[in-house]
């Protein structure tokens, strides 16, 4: 198959004609039809995962027909328009038996722990569990820019974040995770303040459903712009970017007894942020985490979308080939462009 691999961390990638993947007893095949390109990709690429091993295949937002199937597969069969969840159990320990698979004990992750999907197939581990089953009209662009972004935000606003009608919502960063959660945030009727260093990202999430936005670069204490804006604080605020300064910002921006969730990953110099703990303690703010979304929730997330409440296909931006995509990856720490940038021509 042809495949983008990486044979060391921060090195060029290359396109690689590399060994087709076999399906195990417990898992399938996937013949590609999209896959997205991902910021949590480039810190892969660039060494910030300790489960990956050299050489590697990155991509982990994907959606295709199922290719080859495992002899102990049971639910799905050749042909099968399908996605997956960046986070996969394993369906035995005991957070997979509790219906926690994003946190399950031996979790694999296609990109991180095993070949993703920047490639003609990829293999997916325990098919039965972790394999969710495409709507006949949605495409797979469409399929592909839901794979972490968008179900890594319904998670967070709708399951940890606990969203309420009415509620302010504060959303820091406009990439692919922020303008989902904004867009999953309106559609639930919060209202939205949307935080950005650019206008263009802004505007789209204006177009989104934020009722309100505030340009980071030009405000000298962002969080105070969202408490004047949102009238004394988000009730539930998000970093979904993953740096020291987006992380403080939407502590600060919440008003007693707000929740913040982190989104976005705080790696490499970023790892370590300095919560500003005496005001979580003062204020009684929830501070949370959120990782992903199992199969199981993905019939929730799809019905808003057949009801016409989320529309994810708006936020696809570029479309691309293979090749463009070690640009794409390699260029993501500048953060140019806007919607999510998807791979759909191998």
């Amino acid at each position: 198959m042809k495949a983008v691999c990486y044979e060391a961390f921060g090195a060029e990638p290359r396109i690689a004609t590399l060994p087709d993947p076999e399906p195990a007893p417990h898992g399938v095949v996937i013949r590609l039809g999209a896959t997205g390109v991902c910021r949590s990709d480039w810190h892969g690429w660039m060494g910030h995962d300790p489960d990956i091993e050299l050489p590697h295949v990155p991509g982990h937002e994907l959606a295709g027909t199922v290719a080859a199937v495992g002899t102990e597969v049971t639910r799905w069969k050749e042909g099968d328009r399908v996605t997956v969840p960046f986070v996969g159990g394993c369906g035995q320990c005991p957070e997979c038996h509790a219906g926690h698979q994003q946190v399950c004990d031996h979790q694999f992750q296609p990109g991180f722990t095993h070949w993703g999907s920047f490639a003609e197939y990829v293999s997916i581990h325990r098919a039965d569990l972790n394999l969710v089953r495409l709507p006949d009209d949605m495409a797979f662009a469409t399929a592909a820019s839901l794979g972490c972004r968008f179900v890594t935000s319904f998670r967070a606003v709708v399951d940890q974040g606990r969203v309420s009608g009415g509620e302010w919502v504060a959303v820091h960063g406009c990439g692919g995770v922020g303008l989902s959660a904004v867009m999953i945030a309106a559609a639930c009727g919060a209202r939205v303040v949307a935080v950005d260093i650019a206008d263009d990202k802004l505007a789209l999430a204006r177009e989104a459903g934020a009722a309100a936005t505030v340009n980071a670069r030009e405000m000298a204490d962002v969080a105070e712009a969202v408490r004047e804006v949102s009238s004394g604080g988000a009730h539930l605020s998000l970093d979904a970017l993953g740096s020291v300064s987006t992380c403080v910002n939407s502590i600060m921006s919440l008003r007693k007894r707000g929740r913040h969730v982190q989104v976005g990953l705080m790696a490499g110099e970023h790892s370590l942020p300095p919560v500003p703990m005496g005001r979580v303690i003062g204020h009684e703010l929830e501070i949370l985490g959120s990782h992903g979304m199992q199969a199981h929730r993905y019939d929730a997330m799809f019905a808003m979308i057949e009801a016409g409440l989320l529309k994810p296909e708006r936020l696809v931006g570029r479309e691309i080939t293979l090749e463009q995509s070690i640009e794409a990856l390699t260029g993501m720490d500048r953060f140019a462009g806007t919607g999510v940038t998807v791979v759909t021509r191998f």
